[in-house]
């Protein structure tokens, strides 16, 4: 070879080797600037290509009845969800998916073509549903873990307790009012996915984020305490005063009465008078709330907290209490009842049977409306009004139930010259059940209003309290010695011609009212042939350990709350006893008229 062909070979080598040098350095530099000066941001870009963050609630919390039965879990379930880019046969799998999860191939084709990165295809499916969906193994077809709400008894205390949306938020019930502590709290989880969609790792499931980059690099997007395990966000759990048992019995006994009488419906409540706690609050009828969307809106409501109602002769007991505490009354002072028709300025007051001299008793054994319009006038307008806000009409009774209604109680210095008289027998004056039964409860303790509740304990998940709530006392209302006085005069009331002996029991002293109020409709007048029918009272009449409400609306063939109302608070008043162990008497007294003969209808003597 020549020298000079071996120079130019050379040169070329030199020429070469300093464009790769050239090369590689900046290679090197761009590397280094990479790799030192851009890593955070580099990682973070990575960490967005191949981890989804997935924000998932915890567990909605559980309730349970008093004695600890469950009323309402969260079950593990699966959603079907997609990734439209990553679909490739769109039409196979549109009518796949709408054939095995039985949803309309029209919106699903819309979803699917859709240019969205992710959509949802049915939530909370069925595992039968999911597995048959599972097997075709669709690219962009994904199952994500949710929870499902579950009310393990169907339809038992629906109303009270309610029910949640598909995104687990309380909508309706106790669910709706402690939803802030039920509702399990949200966390993000971060999975590896493929380019087409699928999760993977080396253990063929969940992946860490700090896998690809150290925990110091994630950003505040991706921390470690926002991808923990959702079953740290669990919600807390509620124990209600509701018993399972004595629930069931209130609803079995009241929808017996509303299928024998075709009537629209009914509620009853059971409360303990001492601790006010609701240990039953019954509708009918009734809605399965697993299924909540394929009920009627109207059988949601709580209406024994929501729906006022005219009370009717029960509101006598309240009046009775007022003329013995401010009007100088005692059981056996009388009044001339005018023979059933009474004039006051333009009405005429009527009874349902003429009545003349009556002791204030008799009045309240016979329910007679003119006696308690002449009762009203030896009050006076302000002390019956005081006494009625005192026993809390016309105010909210503050029950941890969404919706409660206050009721309507006008001034007294609003009334005409019949709202008195009115209003003493029960009309003129809209109140609750929950107000009804609670006003009840405080005659049986001895005259102490309490406040009412229907949670008794929020707890974490291993058990622990939060929070407590038990007996709040909300004032004296009457004297010790005035409510022994209406105990006594309410147990004529279930005695042989009283209008409520359809409620005696054998073996149990009770204490009652009956009601029977016509119907008011929009325009401020009473109704022609609809009613509501009512019971209140509380048994043992010595020690009440419970107090029962039993109403029921619209009722056809008989409307008289001795006759309709009367036989269910017997129901569950003997029922629940017997179930809480309390023993009856000893000595009982005898019971000669119940269901048949002329006792039977002394309910006729009830005022309409």
């Amino acid at each position: 070879m020549k020298p000079s062909q071996k120079k130019y070979i050379n040169l070329r080598v030199a020429v070469v080797g300093i464009i790769f040098i050239i090369f590689f350095s900046i290679i090197g530099s761009r590397a280094i600037y990479l790799q030192v000066f851009c890593y955070s941001d580099l990682c973070q870009k990575a960490t967005n290509e191949y981890i989804k963050v997935v924000t998932t609630r915890g567990k909605r919390g559980t309730i349970y009845d008093r004695n600890g039965g469950e009323l309402a879990v969260s079950i593990d379930v699966r959603s079907v969800a997609a990734y439209p880019p990553h679909i490739k046969d769109t039409p196979t799998v549109v009518k796949t998916l709408a054939r095995e999860l039985n949803i309309g191939e029209g919106s699903l084709r819309q979803k699917l073509e859709s240019r969205r990165s992710f959509v949802w295809v049915k939530r909370q499916v069925p595992p039968r549903e999911t597995e048959a969906v599972r097997k075709f193994g669709f690219n962009g077809i994904d199952f994500i873990p949710e929870h499902q709400r579950f009310y393990t008894n169907r339809m038992l205390a629906s109303q009270v307790i309610g029910f949640t949306g598909i995104d687990g938020r309380g909508l309706e019930g106790i669910e709706f009012y402690y939803n802030r502590y039920l509702q399990g709290k949200a966390g993000k989880s971060a999975v590896l996915k493929d380019a087409l969609g699928r999760i993977f790792d080396k253990s063929g499931g969940r992946a860490e984020a700090n896998e690809i980059c150290p925990k110091k690099e994630l950003n505040e997007n991706l921390s470690l305490a926002q991808i923990r395990d959702a079953k740290n966000y669990s919600g807390n759990n509620l124990i209600l005063t509701i018993d399972r048992t004595i629930q069931f019995i209130a609803e079995s006994a009241l929808t017996e009465a509303v299928t024998r009488f075709s009537a629209k419906s009914g509620m009853a409540v059971v409360m303990v008078p001492k601790t006010g706690a609701v240990l039953a609050l019954a509708h009918v009828p009734l809605f399965n709330p697993n299924s909540f969307a394929s009920f009627d809106r109207e059988v949601w409501r709580n209406k024994a907290i929501t729906d006022p109602f005219e009370p009717g002769s029960t509101m006598k007991i309240f009046s009775a209490s007022a003329a013995m505490e401010y009007g100088g009354c005692k059981p056996d002072t009388i009044f001339f009842c005018e023979n059933g028709a009474y004039k006051v300025g333009g009405d005429i007051i009527h009874d349902t049977h003429p009545y003349g001299w009556l002791s204030l008793e008799k009045i309240i054994k016979h329910s007679s409306n003119i006696g308690f319009v002449k009762v009203s006038e030896t009050i006076g307008s302000e002390s019956l009004y005081k006494t009625l806000r005192d026993f809390g009409f016309g105010e909210k009774t503050g029950i941890d139930c969404p919706g409660e209604t206050a009721g309507s109680l006008s001034h007294y210095k609003r009334w005409s010259e019949i709202d008195a008289g009115a209003i003493a027998f029960g009309q003129g004056i809209s109140a609750s059940a929950i107000q009804l039964v609670t006003a009840a409860s405080a005659i049986a303790n001895d005259g102490v209003l309490m406040k009412p509740y229907i949670v008794q304990a929020i707890t974490d998940q291993t058990g622990v309290p939060i929070k407590t709530f038990g007996p709040q006392k909300v004032r004296r209302v009457i004297s010790a010695k005035t409510a022994n006085t209406v105990k006594k005069m309410m147990k004529s009331v279930v005695k042989t011609g009283g209008t409520g002996v359809n409620a005696a029991m054998k073996g149990y002293c009770v204490c009652g009212k009956t009601g029977t109020a016509q119907k008011v409709h929009g325009k401020g007048k009473y109704t022609k042939g609809k009613y509501i029918a009512s019971f209140i009272g509380f048994v043992p009449a010595e020690k009440p350990e419970i107090a029962i409400l039993v109403v029921v609306d619209e009722p056809q063939k008989d409307h008289y709350g001795g006759t309709v109302a009367a036989p269910v608070f017997r129901k569950i008043a003997h029922k629940t006893l017997n179930h809480m162990n309390v023993p009856p008497r000893n000595k009982t007294d005898k019971l000669t008229a119940r269901g048949q003969g002329p006792g039977a209808r002394g309910q006729r003597f009830e005022d309409l």
